[in-house]
Parts: C-alpha cells; structure tokens; sequence
C-alpha cells in the first residue's frame, strides 16, 4: 500500500485536537465509539492524553457488521484495561439500554455532589469522540430522538462542534472526527481504509482490495468462498492474492477487451460488500498477544 496512507490530512488533524483540548472543559465525560470491525485500528491513541483524565465510556459501534464473537472478546479486553465498554449497534439500537446507566455510573460521585447542593436536575455533558465515519452522528441522532446531527456513508461530514440536548437530561457535543497524523502499524492504516475512516479517493483501491483478499482468505475462508461461489480449496489454495482477486473479478463476469478483469470495478465491489456484510459479519482486528484472557 502507497505510504501516503498513513499521511492524511495532517492539519485537520491539528485542529480537530484542539477543539477537543478546547471544549473538554465543557463536558463530564468522554464517550468514545470505536469501530467493532476494528476495535483496535480504530482507537485513537491520543484520546486518552486529550481527555485528560476525564472519565471514558467506549462504545464498539457497528457491532451488526462485525463477528459477534469477536466484539465479545475485546468487549472484554478494554472492560479488563479498567474502562466501561459496551457492544453497540446504532441502526438497531444494540446497547442503548446500557449507555445511560454507564454514565451514570462514572458520574456517580459528581451527580450525588448535585444532589447535595440542590442541583439534582442539572443536565450532564458528554463529547462525543472517534474517527470519521465511525457513527458519531448516527449515536447523536439516536440519543437525541431527531436527525439533528448531519448523517452520511463517508469521512469527514461533522466539520465544527455541535451541541444536541436529549430527553434523558443528557446534552452531547459532536466533535469532527479526528484521524492521528502517523500511524505506528501498517496495518492500522490498511484496516482504517478498509472500512472506509479513510477517504477512497486518497487511497490506491486495488492495493487495499487485494489487502483485503488476504485477510479474508486469512480469517474467514468459508464467507468469502460462499459469497462468491468458490470452493474453500480456491480460496485457501495456493493462488496470490492477486490472483484470488482476479478469480473473483472473473466469477462476477467484470471483464474487458482481451478477457482481463476490470480491476476497478471489482475492486469497488470487494470494499462495498465488506462495508455491508455482505461477506458476513467480519472483524480484522484480533485481540494483540499478552492482553487480558478473553
């Protein structure tokens, strides 16, 4: 993959940061949604020192894409770093019964402090944080019961900060989403793309589809040879995995003059049957070696 991946946008980057160091002041507690397909590719190590010490609810959002096994395990794994995390689906509302109680909980001592100076209907206030396209605005939008926050399939649609008040004395800040300038992993880089944190038009899409070919063959044989009418022996046999991205090309009939496949179009369709499940519910991040037992 171009190196250039893992260079994006630096200085909306910059400024992201400092509207969230700007407005932390506001705010009582962070929530943080994390992608469930990629719990760790998609945690932004800088949220923790930009938070400062406020406390941290982290929601695994799109968990309806994601293996249901999988999501339970780093479920797990962040609730054993010591933080409250939570499966969450924002479409059918998976976790939603949960998120308030967390809140409440973390804020414990500062809601009974309320109570004791007569203040025990002041509303909280929580800053929404994750990388684009993450479902920061589809979570507000749920919480705050209208489509007040801008919705779209793609990075980079929240620009500023936005304030919406919900029914349950909640009122939540929409931060942009916030990419970090470098990433210390490749894969971190290929993983964001992917699943699309990264915009497409600043990645090379047949490099990152036949990335993904690899992981899938890698971690989910039986999905991708039932999604595309192989036989597992295909996909796990000895072919590149360019060749096993041609040989899907090819099964779907994208060809061109000469009998070659349209590299393009198979490479568009392979990321946006991911992106929908269409391959089945996959995860490509796997709890890293010495973490807690899952």
């Amino acid at each position: 993959m171009p190196t250039d991946i893992i260079q994006w946008f630096p200085g909306h980057m910059a400024k992201t940061r400092r509207l969230i160091e700007e407005n932390l002041k506001h705010v009582d507690v962070v929530i943080e949604l994390l992608d469930a397909r990629i719990p760790q590719s998609s945690r932004n190590p800088e949220i923790e020192r930009l938070t400062a010490g406020k406390p941290i609810i982290t929601l695994l959002n799109k968990s309806q894409l994601a293996d249901p096994a999988e999501t339970e395990k780093w479920a797990r794994h962040y609730t054993g770093e010591g933080r409250i995390c939570i499966p969450f689906d924002c479409v059918g509302k998976k976790g939603l019964d949960k998120l308030m109680p967390a809140i409440r909980t973390v804020l414990a001592d500062k809601i009974e402090r309320y109570e004791q100076k007569g203040m025990s209907g002041r509303r909280l206030k929580a800053m929404v944080v994750g990388i684009p396209n993450v479902g920061k605005s589809s979570l507000i939008n749920l919480l705050g019961g209208t489509k007040k926050a801008k919705v779209e399939n793609r990075p980079g649609v929240t620009l500023r900060p936005q304030w919406v008040s919900t029914d349950a004395g909640l009122d939540l800040m929409d931060m942009p989403g916030v990419l970090w300038p470098r990433f210390d992993h490749r894969e971190t880089g290929e993983n964001l793309a992917i699943t699309g944190a990264i915009k497409d038009d600043v990645v090379e899409l047949l490099t990152l589809a036949v990335t993904l070919c690899h992981k899938l063959r890698r971690d989910y044989p039986d999905q991708l040879a039932a999604r595309y009418k192989l036989d597992v022996a295909e996909v796990t046999g000895e072919r590149t995995d360019y060749e096993l991205f041609e040989y899907i090309g090819k099964k779907r009939g994208f060809l061109i003059s000469g009998g070659e496949i349209n590299e393009e179009r198979t490479a568009n369709m392979l990321l946006d049957e991911f992106r929908a499940a269409k391959i089945g519910r996959i995860t490509l991040d796997r709890i890293p070696e010495g973490g807690p037992s899952c």
